[in-house]
């Protein structure tokens, strides 16, 4: 990881990601989330030359630091995309159902957060995007101009389970009969002035950018989506691995990974079904994972991740 530390990208659990590939030299493996390619180059290290990879990213200019950076690589593509449309490019590709492993990062990657034009960030004032592709949807900005109160009160709640959201909410609707909101500093000063409490070491407004994050770019809906479409992409014995940040991603990952492995003896006594009629599809690996103790001290945004690996059980 060090060359890639030196250039300030920070692939999240690199080591532990490449372990619960258990990558075959002549495989063919899915980054899901590019970011800035350090996942994808480590599993192209161990690649042989009839091994392949496939990268997705919504983001285009991820997509352009892919193909500029694996230029000449023939054993590497990369798709501009959301992972919700996986198993349509896979087939596209004759690749269904033979994908050794699949990795995907939720995370906002470090260039999105870094720059001030993407408006991820509250720390550094720029324009309420929070787009991760930038080419289609609404931003922050205008979700929260055509949006009821109610249903900014809602996201706020569900999504950055926000204790203040009525307060929020209903500071955002008084403030859009004024004027909109256009800036991530326009937006911090309305969280915290509405937020009558605040947290220690944590900025008031951390919860609610997050809740509209999740909402512009639909991300919990793309993780489930990718899920379910994981079990027909992968191959037997295929190992399906996800980096999650936060409870609700990981949440709807620990769920399906259990969902799927459960065997008939998990099942109540009165649910007249053998374990023929109703096959596991996964198999879980491990327990749960965090970043070890040297990764936090070099890279302090890894502190909430946490990594889950499943494999797909033989048909």
């Amino acid at each position: 990881m060090t060359d890639l530390m030196a250039s300030g990208h920070y692939p999240v659990m690199l080591d532990e990601a490449i372990e619960g590939l258990a990558i075959k030299a002549d495989g063919a493996y899915i980054d899901a989330t590019y970011g800035r390619g350090g996942h994808s180059q480590a599993i192209l290290s161990r690649l042989g030359a009839n091994g392949r990879l496939l990268a997705f990213d919504r983001d285009i200019e991820a997509v352009l630091d892919a193909r500029q950076r694996m230029a000449g690589e023939s054993r590497f593509d990369v798709v501009h995309s959301a992972f919700g449309q996986l198993s349509d490019i896979v087939n596209e590709r004759g690749l269904l159902g033979k994908i050794d492993g699949l990795l995907c990062d939720l995370g906002v990657s470090s260039p999105q957060i870094d720059s001030t034009e993407r408006g991820f960030s509250f720390r550094a004032n720029g324009p309420l995007d929070m787009r991760m592709d930038q080419s289609r949807g609404m931003s922050a900005a205008q979700w929260l101009q055509t949006a009821a109160e109610e249903d900014i009160r809602q996201v706020l709640f569900d999504f950055g389970e926000e204790r203040y959201a009525r307060r929020i909410a209903r500071a955002i609707f008084a403030r859009r009969e004024v004027s909109p909101l256009t800036t991530t500093a326009e937006l911090r000063e309305l969280v915290i002035k509405a937020s009558p409490k605040k947290e220690r070491h944590k900025d008031p407004a951390t919860r609610c950018f997050q809740a509209l994050r999740i909402q512009v770019n639909d991300e919990l809906g793309e993780i489930r989506r990718l899920l379910e479409q994981a079990l027909s992409v992968l191959a037997p014995a295929g190992r399906l691995v996800v980096i999650s940040f936060h409870s609700l991603e990981d949440r709807i990952v620990k769920r399906f990974m259990r969902s799927h492995s459960r065997q008939i003896d998990d099942l109540p006594r009165d649910i007249p079904l053998t374990a023929q009629a109703m096959p596991s599809q996964l198999k879980l690996i491990g327990k749960a994972r965090r970043a070890s103790q040297r990764e936090l001290e070099e890279n302090p945004r890894s502190r909430s991740a946490i990594l889950r690996v499943a494999e797909r059980c033989p048909c």
